[in-house]
């Protein structure tokens, strides 16, 4: 089991990273609740991770602290909920913020996500109820504001490829091609990241 990585970033494209430990380089995927939390590219950073072992692959999700990979696990334990979903909700939202809808019934968050229909949102309010009762509700933070970038957290600026970024990330997380061009057609705005468009892209989904 790995469960936790201190290492060099030495890529960053969202939702993916590349880090080197100890020579060895390691390929991760997290949420962009965590992913936009990250240092700049060159920089030393400790993810937290859960590994994944399938007959096809052995794959390794991160986490920047152990709050969120202990709600990725009890989100796996749900019915029909695998990793790629756990991994899209907590890009939606933080762990505070699914917390909250599921103490307070609030469908109505968790059907915006992609993947989250009506049946899976009612079934992960039930199923997680009890599981998260001793988690304490952090103050009420809107869900569209949960990404929020973090220093100088802007990479491919003024490239041509940050919508083309922007774009495959939200595809990564479950949306269409189609969705996703739409969306980050719409809030394209002149020097924005592909982070930053990711960001405003969600926003307007959500």
């Amino acid at each position: 089991m790995i469960g936790r990585l201190r290492g060099i970033l030495l890529e960053k494209q969202a939702p993916d990273l590349l880090i080197e430990v100890a020579g060895v380089g390691y390929e991760v995927q997290l949420p962009l609740t965590s992913f936009y939390q990250l240092p700049a590219i060159g920089a030393e950073a400790v993810i937290y991770t859960h590994f994944v072992v399938r007959e096809d692959a052995q794959l390794l999700y991160g986490f920047v602290n152990q709050t969120e990979r202990a709600l990725f696990r009890q989100l796996l334990k749900a019915n029909g909920v695998g990793p790629k979903l756990a991994l899209t909700i907590l890009s939606g939202m933080t762990a505070s913020q699914f917390v909250r809808c599921v103490q307070l019934d609030d469908l109505s968050a968790l059907v915006k996500l992609p993947g989250v229909g009506k049946k899976t949102a009612e079934r992960l309010v039930v199923e997680m109820r009890d599981r998260l009762k001793d988690w304490g509700i952090a103050p009420h933070t809107p869900v569209t504001d949960s990404l929020t970038l973090q220093g100088d957290e802007a990479l491919f600026i003024g490239t041509p490829s940050a919508e083309q970024d922007a774009a495959s990330a939200l595809v990564s997380l479950g949306y269409s091609q189609q969705q996703a061009d739409k969306a980050v057609k719409a809030v394209k705005q002149a020097d924005m990241s592909s982070e930053q468009l990711i960001k405003a892209a969600l926003r307007s989904m959500m």
